[in-house]
C-alpha cells in the first residue's frame, strides 16, 4: 500500500480533496453551522492525517522490514536472518512474486538484505572487487525512511573496497584505508541490488553478492 501511495501521492493527494470538498459541500447545502463544523473537523484530520504518514508511516513501513527479515525472506532463512549480518538471496525474484522489499519492478536483480543494531558497536562492511558489474547497497534510517548513503557503482566505483558504519556521535579512530558511513540512528536497514544481465551471470553475480559482509570493528582484520 505505501508504495502505491509514495507513486500516485498526487493523485492520492488529489482524490481526498476531492472527497472532503464534495462533503463539505454537501454540509454547506444543509447549513452554514455544519458547514463551519466540517470545515473544522476536516482540517483537524487532514493535520493529524498529514502528521502521521510523514512521522509515523516511515517507523511502521521499517518496522514492518525488521519484522520480516528477523522472521527471514525465503526457505532458506525460515529461522531468520541475525542481526549485524547480511543474506545473499541465491535466486532472481519470480515475476509472480508479491511486491515485498524484494521487489522494485524489475526481475533481473539479486539482493542483499539485513538489519543493523549500532548499539552493539560499530561495523566494517566489505565489498568485492564487483569487475564492472552494477551493484548498490543502500543504508536507510527507519526513524524518517531516509537513505542516508549508497555504496555501488554510481557513487564509489566497482572495486573493493572497506567501510565503517558508525553510530551518531560516535568517536573513535577510523582505520586507514576505510570511509567512514555516518549513520543518523542506530539502526539501520540495508538492502542491496546486483545486477544479473543473463542467466549464464548468476553464479558469478551470487558469489560476489555472498562475498559483501559484515565484521564487527573490534574483530575487523585489515587482511582479508
Amino acid at each position: 500500500m505505501n508504495r502505491f501511495i509514495l507513486k500516485h501521492k498526487y493523485l492520492v493527494t488529489f482524490v481526498i480533496l476531492a472527497v472532503l470538498a464534495w462533503a463539505a459541500y454537501r454540509r454547506f447545502l444543509v447549513g452554514g453551522s455544519a458547514f463551519i463544523t466540517l470545515v473544522v473537523v476536516a482540517a483537524i484530520v487532514w493535520g493529524l492525517g498529514t502528521f502521521a504518514f510523514i512521522y509515523l508511516w516511515p517507523l511502521v513501513t521499517y518496522t514492518g522490514f525488521k519484522v520480516m527479515i528477523a522472521k527471514g525472506v525465503d526457505a532458506n532463512t525460515s529461522s531468520g536472518i541475525p542481526i549485524n549480518t547480511l543474506y545473499a538471496v541465491p535466486t532472481l525474484p519470480a515475476p509472480s512474486v508479491s511486491p515485498s522489499i524484494l521487489t522494485t519492478g524489475t526481475h533481473e536483480l539479486l539482493y542483499v538484505v539485513g538489519w543493523l543494531d549500532l548499539s552493539k558497536g560499530s561495523l566494517v562492511l566489505h565489498v568485492p572487487d564487483f569487475s564492472g558489474r552494477y551493484y548498490s547497497i543502500q543504508f536507510s534510517s527507519p526513524l524518517d525512511g531516509s537513505a542516508f548513503a549508497y555504496v555501488g557503482k554510481r557513487t564509489t566505483g566497482t572495486k573493493a573496497g572497506d567501510y565503517l558504519v558508525t553510530a551518531p556521535n560516535w568517536e573513535g579512530q577510523v582505520p586507514t584505508g576505510v570511509t567512514r558511513i555516518s549513520s543518523p540512528s542506530k539502526s539501520v536497514f540495508i538492502i542491496g541490488r546486483v545486477l544479473v544481465e543473463s542467466d549464464s551471470e548468476l553464479p558469478s553475480a551470487y558469489e560476489s553478492a555472498r562475498a559483501i559482509r559484515l565484521t564487527p570493528l573490534s574483530a575487523w582484520n585489515p587482511a582479508h
